[in-house]
């Protein structure tokens, strides 16, 4: 691995010591959890992978294990300097994922110039960097642009219900313009570029610091702490695991249509309550479910209808039971009973299965 920051970036290409034998990819937002598992993804396939991040969310210790891969390179920058485009001049980049921007509605308030920064001006820089070498695009949108759905499942024809100066607007109408652009580059300069709207994605590697629920959910389990619920529980959400994920990204760079959208997410609901529940009984976790009020508004239902994708290949392979029991084993957190795990090879991280018929009811970061 390479490791390009400060002065060193503006003379890129006379940094990398490899030529490419394989197709280049680039992955912005290359550090966060997403990100740093699409560029392992890419590494398995042959690919030299130039990951860019600005670390505001991303961390270096999500890359770290692809320190000896010589096809890999790290570039710490922000995809809003005007610079970014000119960077890549003279390094050939035959795919870019353009994931970067700052996730999870308590982020909203801290970070949400951040957030519309990176969709409207980093979007337009990425484009530029396309353009300029021919290369794929797919750019990870979000659920977020349905709003508050008045239809379930979302469809990629639904247009959403977005209250553009509502408290999670910095986001949800962020990745609405975002959006546009990838379409009018599509059709105005002929780029291959698509859109793919990312439904609630976990697994292993995900920061249990990270404010959304399932890594909340297994923080409090490790701290023997409650169960924190907003509301009532009744809100609806599915789950994707990271790898079933990363096969939609890649499937959607290849046979994507330009300027289409694609829904990639979990094909069954459950409300919060009964995922809480589900991690209780997988872990044996006997303490309490505290319901509290929301902080900011939320959206009652979301489910995507995955057809478009499932006509280019695509398929959820991981039950969201089995993706979980491998999330926990990987947090060092002991299942409450045998359990067969299956080989998570594949998902790049080395987990010795560790089952107890004990329930975990605490322990230490």
């Amino acid at each position: 691995m390479s490791k390009i920051t400060g002065n060193k970036i503006k003379n890129l290409e006379h940094q990398i010591k490899t030529a490419a034998a394989g197709p280049r990819a680039l992955v912005d937002g290359g550090a966060g959890f997403i990100g740093s598992n699409l560029c392992g993804h890419l590494l398995a396939q042959g690919y030299e992978v130039f990951a860019v991040d600005n670390l505001i969310t991303g961390k270096i210790k999500n890359i770290s294990r692809y320190s000896h891969d010589q096809r890999f390179h790290f570039i710490e920058m922000d995809i809003n300097d005007s610079e970014f485009p000119e960077t890549f001049r003279n390094i050939k980049i035959n795919e870019i994922y353009h994931l970067a921007c700052p996730t999870g509605v308590p982020n909203i308030k801290k970070l949400g110039e951040e957030m519309i920064n990176t969709c409207s001006r980093g979007t337009f820089n990425v484009m530029s960097l396309a353009r300029a070498h021919g290369a794929g695009v797919v750019y990870s949108s979000s659920a977020e642009v349905y709003g508050q759905p008045e239809e379930t499942p979302q469809s990629e024809h639904y247009t959403g219900n977005v209250n553009p100066i509502g408290p999670r607007s910095a986001y949800e109408e962020g990745k609405r313009f975002a959006e546009s652009i990838i379409k009018m580059y599509a059709d105005k300069y002929g780029l291959n570029a698509k859109i793919v709207r990312i439904f609630n994605t976990y697994g292993p590697g995900m920061s249990l610091s990270d404010q959304r629920v399932m890594p909340q959910f297994l923080q409090s389990i490790i701290r023997g702490k409650k169960l924190t619920i907003f509301g009532d529980g009744s809100q609806t959400r599915t789950f994707l695991y990271v790898s079933d994920l990363l096969s939609g990204l890649e499937l959607v760079m290849k046979n994507g249509k330009p300027g289409e959208a694609y829904n990639i997410g979990g094909d069954n609901q459950i409300t919060i309550k009964e995922l809480a529940e589900l991690m209780k009984k997988l872990t044996g976790y006997r303490l309490e479910v505290e319901f509290v009020p929301h902080f900011i508004e939320d959206h009652n239902h979301r489910q995507p209808a995955v057809s478009k994708a499932e006509l280019l290949g695509w398929r959820q392979t991981v039950s969201l039971e089995e993706g979980l029991k491998r999330m926990i084993i990987a947090n060092g957190v002991k299942l409450a009973r045998p359990i067969a795990i299956r080989s998570v090879a594949k998902d790049k991280f080395t987990i010795k299965e560790s089952l107890s018929t004990e329930p975990m009811l605490g322990a230490g970061l």
